[in-house]
């Protein structure tokens, strides 16, 4: 009678109690795994994006390589809306060649409206030549002229549900220069890597 109970008991512990036992060990697990530090994670983001975009400025011999991203930035009065606005947040540039960053932070979306609309609705913006007037430029001639570049090729950064999250600027100081059509599909393919890179960041 007694081995009979012995053996309920044990059947009890090894068929309930045991798969109990393990999710709880296993969910205090996950819980006090440790996350990922902010900082370190950052860092890491930042240099694999870094490396990437001095690729792309190597393999197409481009002078400049930028990527912006889209954020908040203050509250309209008296809604309290947030605005939209975008930051260079990374850039790979040539030796004599000018930095853009510090000059394109926190900028209002609605200022480049029709650049920003085109990306959104096509991915691509083609500009082979500033000066030629045959070639639409999308408000982005004076920023050409202040900025020293003569070609330029932008292309929106979106994630893999298709939300437009930023760019990539590829600009030419030192002379014109026209991509094929080989090559404006490599810079896609390369928009949408970014794409992924920098969402699984956010998400974190």
């Amino acid at each position: 009678m007694f081995e009979n109970m012995s053996a309920i008991i044990i059947a009890f512990i090894t068929g309930v109690l045991g798969p109990i036992i393990i999710m709880y060990v296993k969910y205090n697990l996950e819980k006090n795994k440790k996350k990922p530090d902010m900082v370190t994670e950052t860092l890491r983001v930042s240099e694999l994006i870094t490396t990437k975009i001095e690729h792309i400025r190597e393999e197409f011999h481009a002078d400049r390589v930028w990527i912006t991203q889209f954020h908040n930035g203050g509250n309209f009065y008296p809604t309290g809306k947030s605005m939209a606005k975008f930051s260079v947040m990374y850039e790979s540039v040539n030796t004599g060649v000018g930095s853009i960053q510090s000059n394109f932070h926190n900028i209002p979306v609605n200022l480049f409206s029709k650049s920003i609309n085109q990306l959104l609705l096509n991915d691509v913006i083609e500009i082979s030549d500033f000066k030629d007037d045959q070639i639409s430029t999308y408000g982005l001639k004076y920023i050409a002229e202040d900025t020293n570049c003569k070609s330029g090729y932008l292309f929106a950064i979106k994630t893999l549900d298709d939300k437009f999250i930023g760019t990539l600027g590829i600009d030419f100081t030192k002379r014109k220069t026209k991509l094929d059509i080989e090559s404006i599909n490599h810079l896609q393919v390369h928009a949408s890597s970014l794409g992924g890179v920098l969402m699984t960041h956010l998400s974190n």
